[in-house]
């Protein structure tokens, strides 16, 4: 699903972002409830900053997050928690930031599993979720994309949870 986003469209770069675990929901810009076929739900919800899932009582936030310093970890990894995180930066050279967002828009434009945040002022400012609808058994996982055109960056995240 594309949405677009009714935002000034403020640029940052990869290296703002913050991965939070916890804590509240923020104010959210568009919101998009998933059931899976095995019957969980979450919440992809696109910030004014990035994004924001929710998974029972899990919430993942990756974003500029004031009072809070910039820190996105290549990996993170709780075994007991059943949590595993991972973050690329991408820096495509000539046209290869403009392509894949291309791409990206069109393969989860009308994906039941996924949300596309347009922000105005750059088509290839995207903030896009898109969920695995059907992973192995006991295991929930959804991918994101950042794109930053200022800084030609796209950050791509994985999250699996393992119940």
């Amino acid at each position: 699903m594309l949405v677009s986003l009714d935002v000034p469209y403020v640029d940052t770069s990869a290296a703002e972002l913050s991965l939070a675990l916890g804590g509240p929901e923020r104010p959210a810009l568009h919101v998009r409830e998933v059931a899976l076929p095995d019957g969980a739900r979450l919440r992809l919800r696109l910030l004014g900053a990035s994004h924001q899932v929710v998974y029972g009582d899990l919430t993942e936030t990756v974003a500029c997050l004031p009072g809070r310093r910039p820190a996105l970890p290549e990996t993170l990894h709780d075994e007991t928690a059943g949590y595993r995180f991972t973050a690329t930066v991408l820096r495509p050279a000539g046209d290869g930031l403009r392509t894949r967002v291309a791409a990206l828009r069109a393969e989860l434009a009308d994906d039941p599993y996924a949300l596309v945040g347009l922000f105005p002022g750059d088509p290839d400012a995207v903030t896009a979720l898109a969920v695995r609808p059907d992973p192995p058994a006991g295991r929930v996982a959804w991918r994101t994309w950042h794109a930053y055109p200022r800084t030609n960056e796209l950050v791509v995240t994985e999250t699996v949870v393992t119940s």
